[in-house]
Parts: structure tokens; C-alpha cells; sequence
């Protein structure tokens, strides 16, 4: 391992470790309820990147570019993001359902990205020139 990487390592490291009294301070600190501006901007902009990650992986893939696994990771993190805002965020009754369905579409579509990027590929995979 090259000194870079093992530094990036322990920076990743470090940031976990201090991530968590972060996140003590927020759950002290955070009201239960905001007004949110832009709202439907925010859930379009993260249904948008998700559609763009999906086109991508689709086109590399496609294409035989290892690059796919790299769009495809970020694909299902974004899913996996979308769901978790879907469900956190929802009313209760039918909104809170309906959250969960779209949750579970998302789930899906994670499942799927994470077995394309982690997925041993058939064969060799061509390097773009």
C-alpha cells in the first residue's frame, strides 16, 4: 500500500471518528420540525441525479467500460439515499405507504447498481483508449 493511500485511509478513519460527537450535537441541537425552501426543487434534483446515474451505468455497461461499477456505486448510494428521505420525511397513513413503496422501488434499484459495481464481469473487460 503506497503511503497516499494508507494517509487517505486514516483521513477516512479520523472523519468516522468525528462524525459521531457530530452527530450527538445535531440530535441535541436540530428542532423536530423546519420550513424547507425550494422543497420541490431538492426531491426533483435527487430524483434527477439518480435518472442521470441510472443513464450512465446503463451506457458504460453497455459499452464494457469499467467505469460502469464507479456510476453504478454512486447510483445506488443516491437510491439508498432517496429512500431513506422518502420514508424519514413522509406524513403518516397513505403518505408514509406510499413512501415505503418508493422506498422499496429504490431498494431495488440499489440491489441492482451494487451487483453491477461489486459483480465479477464476464470475461475481460475492455479499457477505453
Amino acid at each position: 500500500m503506497t503511503a497516499k493511500k494508507k494517509w487517505t485511509l486514516i483521513g477516512l478513519a479520523a472523519a468516522a471518528v468525528l462524525l459521531v460527537p457530530w452527530m450527538a450535537v445535531l440530535a441535541m441541537t436540530l428542532p423536530g420540525r423546519t420550513t424547507v425552501d425550494h422543497w420541490p426543487l431538492a426531491w426533483i434534483g435527487l430524483d434527477v441525479l439518480m435518472a442521470a446515474g441510472c443513464a450512465a451505468t446503463a451506457l458504460l455497461g453497455l459499452r464494457a467500460d469499467p467505469r460502469a461499477r464507479l456510476t453504478a456505486s454512486a447510483t445506488a448510494s443516491t437510491a439508498v439515499l432517496d429512500a431513506w428521505f422518502d420514508i424519514t420525511t413522509a406524513g403518516s397513513g397513505t403518505a408514509l405507504l406510499q413512501a415505503v413503496g418508493c422506498a422499496l422501488a429504490e431498494a431495488a434499484l440499489a440491489v441492482a447498481c451494487v451487483y453491477l459495481a461489486v459483480g465479477k464481469g464476464r470475461g475481460r473487460t475492455r479499457v477505453p483508449s
